[in-house]
């Protein structure tokens, strides 16, 4: 943190512009050292024209935009360059602000600075992550939500109801000959853990459900053969990936693809058609056909709309019955079928199907664009801390002692710290950081 750290802020290619962060104590000493503008007595927030020098010989001609402390996004000193872009120049910029002895940055070591001089939460320098990441609208705004700060405002309420109920325990040890100890638990205790328990189960909820929604949802076409799997991932992906004849049997193995359905990614997988069949290759293509349908989240399955449901159709049906499924009748372009859900993958006439899927997940869409938790971490810590109150509860009904449940409710608390950074550990932070890009 004493060291005064420098790297290329912009993407790694050729461009118009490239940016140059320097952040630290000497930051602005240090470029002035290398600047044909002197630097030192330079306001925050503003921008000075002049050249980069190398033992005194221009090297490019910059921008030069100034941020004093704390007023800046590591919260410290900081100088941005703004150089012509190209990856020649901008190395030999580069080059020339770290022969001032200025330190190259390690991955995401701005953003961990503007989080440990009190920037930004832990979940914000997440979300920070989050957006240079996103790749979709749905993504992004969730992102934003983030930098804004909404996971510390939707653990705060929670924060506050168990600081209470500690406090209520606290009491009860200092003072226990104001409290009756059953009717503490019975009807202060007990009734506000089982609220508490009921409002996190409700955000793990949401943000589960956001979470598979912005993730992708792994998603199996499924059928028998010849009718139509791989025209309709071909039609949802937008590209011809899978071979399509007439011929049935031709997708002997698993095709796959990523593709945005309406306000959503599917990642779809194309499987062999399932079916009784004596060719051993294509035997092996339908056992991993039921391999993916094990772990799959939305089971597609296709029928033919001009043969109805047949004897292989039904035992599809059977065993996908327990499963997430649509089921839709392709080659509706050949034959109606009232009041069933059908498309004509051929035709790319597929939009039923899409707002079916949107429908199914409308949920999910709904909670991604609203406050929450955002990624895997921050739901293993809210589940964890969902876990240390159902052991606190638990005892509370077995009669124990308030003061023997406290462990629990502050096992909770510091598990909910931990989302926004508040009770870290520096291992986790260094993991964190470190999946950021270079100059972030």
């Amino acid at each position: 943190m004493n060291d005064t750290i420098a790297a290329i802020a912009t993407a790694d290619g050729d461009g118009a512009i490239s940016i140059i962060r320097v952040s630290g104590g000497d930051a602005i000493d240090k470029v002035s050292s290398v600047s044909s503008t002197d630097l030192h007595k330079a306001e925050g927030y503003t921008i000075h024209y002049g050249y980069i020098l190398d033992h005194g010989e221009p090297v490019d001609q910059v921008l030069f935009s100034i941020y004093r402390a704390p007023k800046s996004y590591t919260g410290e000193d900081s100088v941005e360059i703004s150089c012509h872009g190209g990856r020649f120049i901008t190395r030999k910029v580069l080059s020339a602000v770290l022969g001032t002895g200025i330190r190259m940055a390690r991955r995401g070591e701005f953003t961990e600075r503007a989080f440990l001089n009190g920037k930004m939460d832990l979940a914000q320098a997440e979300s920070v992550n989050d957006l240079i990441r996103a790749k979709d609208d749905l993504n992004a705004g969730s992102a934003v939500h983030g930098l804004n700060g909404s996971v510390a405002r939707i653990l705060n309420p929670l924060l506050d109801s168990l600081t209470q109920i500690i406090a209520q325990i606290e009491v009860n040890i200092d003072y226990p000959e104001y409290e009756d100890v059953h009717q503490l638990v019975d009807e202060e205790l007990l009734p506000e853990a089982e609220k508490w328990l009921k409002e996190i189960n409700a955000l793990i909820e949401q943000a589960q459900s956001a979470m598979q929604v912005k993730d992708g949802i792994d998603t199996v076409i499924l059928g028998r053969p010849n009718v139509g799997k791989s025209s309709l991932l071909n039609a949802l992906l937008e590209e011809d990936k899978a071979i399509v004849t007439d011929i049935a049997g031709t997708t002997r193995d698993l095709v796959e693809g990523s593709v945005r359905v309406g306000n959503m990614t599917l990642n779809l997988i194309d499987t062999a058609g399932i079916h009784e069949s004596s060719d051993a290759i294509e035997q092996m293509g339908i056992e991993r056909s039921l391999k993916a349908l094990e772990q799959a989240e939305l089971v597609i399955l296709v029928l033919d709309a001009r043969e109805g449901i047949t004897e292989e159709d039904q035992k599809l049906l059977e065993i996908t019955k327990d499963k997430n499924r649509i089921v839709v009748y392709n080659k509706n372009d050949q034959k109606e079928v009232p009041g069933e859900l059908s498309v004509s993958a051929l035709n790319k006439d597929i939009a039923p199907l899409v707002h079916e899927i949107e429908k199914k997940y409308a949920d999910g869409i709904s909670a991604a664009r609203t406050d929450t938790l955002n990624n895997a971490r921050q739901i293993g810590l809210a589940m964890q801390a969902r876990h240390s109150m159902e052991e606190a509860v638990k005892e509370l009904k077995k009669d124990a002692e308030p003061d023997l449940v406290t462990i629990d409710l502050q096992d909770a608390w510091h598990a909910l710290k931990e989302i926004t950074g508040e009770a870290g550990h520096e291992d986790l932070l260094d993991e964190i950081f470190s999946r950021f890009c270079l100059g972030k």
